[in-house]
């Protein structure tokens, strides 16, 4: 990925990238630590971070569009032009922008498409299994991966990649940030029956009232069948749907879904295996166990 500083652009002010050599040399156990605590500051924005990441990658585009256009004023080899000390330098440095930038900006807009895509398919996802009762628990976290856990597991790799650590460590940050999304999406699937109108900001139940069946749903629906028919009258009737609550609550669906919850979150530590242990990786353990403190 590209980290470039320019007059008019810093992409390093904005909070979620690195200052990085044009060619990094291999890291001292100092430096190492460094980029972990880069790391670090970048994840623990959340999900926040890939925004602020993406919109930063796209002023980015902007000042190599520019050096691009810069380059196609460059005298080429056989032109009968006076070149000045100042104008050659300025050459120079285009090129050396060139040749570092080019890798970077096709990397960058694969990874752009890539996340873009994710959110769409997870919408698209969801919109195809409205009041569905067959949906599995692997359709559910795989609708979830591309609605939320994919960004997040980009903003962790991504920070990785910027602290320039090894291929191996960005993977695993890519599945600690993977497995914190899906935990983080259960999570807030339980808010969803436990808290109030007031603390979740729309309806209570309200996911389920438009057909978008959650994990609670899922484990509910596996014991009860009196539930399977109310959903499938897409709540017709009178009541039905606070009917529909109390049975999720009663045959366990949420406690089944919590479960599912912290088995996910601690897949998610367990990826940390692969950083030093320091009060760094202890933040990002941190963010994992404050998401599980929601529902307990």
């Amino acid at each position: 990925m590209l980290s470039l500083t320019c007059p008019s652009v810093d992409l390093c002010q904005s909070g979620c990238l690195s200052r990085r050599r044009l060619r990094p040399q291999q890291m001292s156990g100092s430096r190492r630590s460094g980029g972990v605590r880069c790391m670090v500051s970048t994840i623990r924005r959340g999900m926040f971070g890939l925004l602020a990441w993406l919109f930063w990658s796209w002023r980015v585009v902007s000042v190599v569009v520019i050096v691009f256009e810069l380059a196609a004023d460059v005298p080429r080899a056989g032109e009968v032009m006076s070149v000045t000390a100042e104008s050659s330098s300025e050459r120079d440095q285009v090129s050396s922008l060139l040749e570092v930038v080019s890798g970077d900006m096709k990397m960058l807009n694969e990874n752009l498409k890539s996340v873009i895509k994710d959110f769409a398919s997870g919408e698209i996802k969801q919109a195809s299994s409205l009041f569905d009762c067959d949906l599995t628990l692997e359709d559910y976290l795989l609708k979830s991966y591309y609605k939320t856990a994919s960004l997040i597991a980009s903003s962790a790799k991504s920070a990785a990649i910027f602290s320039n650590v090894s291929t191996s460590i960005c993977e695993q940050m890519y599945e600690y940030g993977k497995n914190l999304g899906l935990s983080f999406q259960v999570v807030d699937d339980i808010l969803d029956f436990t808290q109030s109108t007031e603390q979740l900001g729309k309806p209570a139940g309200s996911d389920l009232s438009k057909g978008n069946l959650t994990a609670p749903v899922i484990f509910a629906l596996q014991k009860e069948p009196k539930l399977r028919e109310i959903i499938d009258s897409e709540f017709s009737e009178a009541g039905s749907l606070d009917t529909a609550i109390e049975l999720i609550h009663d045959c366990g669906g949420l406690s089944k879904a919590q479960e599912l919850a912290k088995q996910k979150a601690d897949l998610a530590i367990q990826k940390l295996q692969c950083l030093p242990e320091s009060e760094y990786r202890n933040s990002l353990e941190g963010i994992v166990k404050y998401n599980l403190e929601r529902i307990d």
